[in-house]
C-alpha cells in the first residue's frame, strides 16, 4: 500500500525539482486501546499501519526552500532563518514546526525542497499529523546528517504540535509512529517513553477501520479542555498525573470537584486498567475479552468522556448487533474519525456491506471501510527504478 504512495512522490519530486530525491515513509497509526491517556502519563497499546505519509527531499541550490503538497496542488516558499507558526497555516504549521523545534535544540538545517503526499485519512484518528511530523524530522536529520536520535526526533515531533498547530498532545502518536514494527503493537508506558513490542496475533480476524467522513480539528478547544480538566483533579488528588490515582483516590474527593472533572478523571482511570487488562487478553489469545474490553473503553470515551459523537456510537452499536464483530470502539481524538473493529474472517464481507448500507440510509452519506495492517515505523525508502 505505501510503495505506490512512495513511487508517486518521487515521480512527482524529480518532475517538480528535476532532481532525485530521498524519500521517507512515515507510518499512521492505529490505537487499539488506551486513549486519552498518554497525556495523563497512562498505558496506550498502539501500533504504526501501512498507511501514511510519503516526503521527498534534496538539499535546495537557493536561499529559500519550497514545501510542495501534492495532495492539496499547494506550494509555500520559506527561508530556514524566518521560520514562525502561521496564523491558520495548516500542514505548513507542521512542517515549520519541526524545523523551528530542531533549530530551538541547536541543530544546523539549510534550505530545502521537498514535496509529500499522504493515503492516511486527515481527521481519522490515524495521526495524519504525527506522521508528517515524523517525516520532516526523520528526512532532515538523514538529509543534513545531524544526528538526531529517534527518540528525540519525536519530542521535536511533538514540540511541534504544541507550539506551531496548537494542539497540546501527549506523546503516543509520535511514539508508535516511529517505533512500529510489522504485527506487532507496542505496550507503551507514556511517563517513562518506554514500550514493549507484542505481536499481536489476529490469526482468523482482521482489524478494521470504520470512518464516518465527519472531520475533526483538535487544535479547536474541547481537547485542551479535557486535558485542563485532568490535570485539576491531579492537581487536587496532590499526584503528577491521573496514572498515580485510583477509583478510591478519586472517590475521596468527589464532593470538592465538578460532575464534569469527576467523570473525565473516572474514564482515564479506568481506562488505565482495561489497557493492562488488555495485555494479559493477548497474552492468553483470549479474544473475546479483547472485544469487551473495547466496548468498555467506548462506553468510556462517549458517556464519561465526552468525545464521541452520532455517528460514531451508532457505528459501535452496529458492530453490538453483528456475531461478526468481537469487540468496537471509536479510535483517536474524538468529535469524528473512526471505529476500530475486530471483526471474525468469515463475516466481514457481509458485515461491511451491512455497515455501508445503514450508516448512509442513517446519514445521508457515505462511510469509509480499511483493512489496515500493523507496520514498520518510520524510514527510508529504497527505491528501484
Amino acid at each position: 500500500m505505501s510503495k505506490k504512495i512512495n513511487k508517486k512522490v518521487r515521480k512527482k519530486f524529480v518532475e517538480r525539482f528535476n532532481e532525485e530525491p530521498l524519500v521517507v515513509f512515515s507510518p499512521g497509526r492505529i490505537n487499539l486501546i488506551g486513549e486519552h491517556t498518554d497525556y495523563n502519563d497512562g498505558y496506550a497499546f498502539p501500533a504504526a499501519i501501512n498507511k501514511g505519509i510519503s516526503a521527498g527531499i534534496t538539499k535546495s541550490k537557493t536561499d529559500f526552500s519550497t514545501i510542495v503538497a501534492l495532495d492539496k496542488n499547494e506550494e509555500y516558499t520559506f527561508k530556514v532563518n524566518e521560520v514562525a507558526p502561521l496564523e491558520k497555516g495548516g500542514w505548513r504549521n507542521y512542517i515549520l514546526g519541526v524545523v523551528g523545534e530542531a533549530q530551538a535544540k541547536g541543530y544546523e538545517i539549510g534550505n530545502f525542497n521537498l514535496s509529500f503526499s499522504g493515503n492516511v485519512p486527515g481527521g481519522a484518528g490515524m495521526s495524519s499529523s504525527a506522521a508528517l511530523e515524523n517525516a520532516i524530522g526523520f528526512a532532515l536529520n538523514e538529509l543534513f546528517q545531524l544526528n538526531i536520535s529517534k527518540e528525540e526526533l519525536i519530542y521535536i515531533s511533538q514540540k511541534a504540535e504544541h507550539n506551531y498547530a496548537g494542539v497540546h498532545c501527549g506523546i503516543m502518536d509520535q511514539f508508535a509512529s516511529m517505533f512500529g514494527e510489522k504485527k506487532s503493537a507496542l505496550l507503551l508506558d507514556c511517563r517513562n517513553i518506554n514500550a514493549e513490542v507484542r505481536e499481536f496475533n489476529l490469526e482468523g480476524y482482521k482489524l478494521i477501520l470504520i470512518n464516518t467522513n465527519v472531520k475533526h480539528d483538535l487544535s479547536e478547544s474541547a481537547y485542551n479542555k479535557r486535558r485542563a480538566s485532568c490535570e485539576r483533579v491531579a492537581a487536587k488528588l496532590r499526584v503528577k498525573a491521573l496514572r498515580d490515582a485510583t477509583e478510591h483516590d478519586l472517590n475521596l474527593i468527589k464532593d470538592e470537584i465538578s460532575d464534569d472533572d469527576y467523570r473525565k478523571a473516572r474514564y482515564v482511570i479506568q481506562e488505565n486498567k482495561r489497557v493492562n487488562a488488555f495485555m494479559k487478553a493477548v497474552e492468553n489469545s483470549d479474544i473475546y475479552s479483547l472485544g469487551k474490553l473495547l466496548y468498555q473503553s467506548h462506553e468510556g470515551l462517549s458517556k464519561d468522556y465526552e468525545v464521541s459523537c452520532e455517528e460514531l456510537d451508532f457505528l459501535v452499536e452496529l458492530a453490538k448487533k453483528s456475531e461478526a464483530v468481537v469487540g468496537a470502539r471509536m479510535m483517536g481524538g474524538g468529535f469524528g474519525g473512526c471505529t476500530i473493529n475486530l471483526v471474525k474472517k468469515e463475516g466481514l464481507d457481509e458485515f461491511k456491506k451491512e455497515v455501508s448500507l445503514t450508516f448512509k440510509e442513517k446519514f445521508k452519506r457515505n462511510c469509509s471501510i480499511y483493512k489496515v495492517k500493523l507496520s514498520k515505523g518510520t524510514h527510508v525508502v529504497n527505491l528501484k527504478n
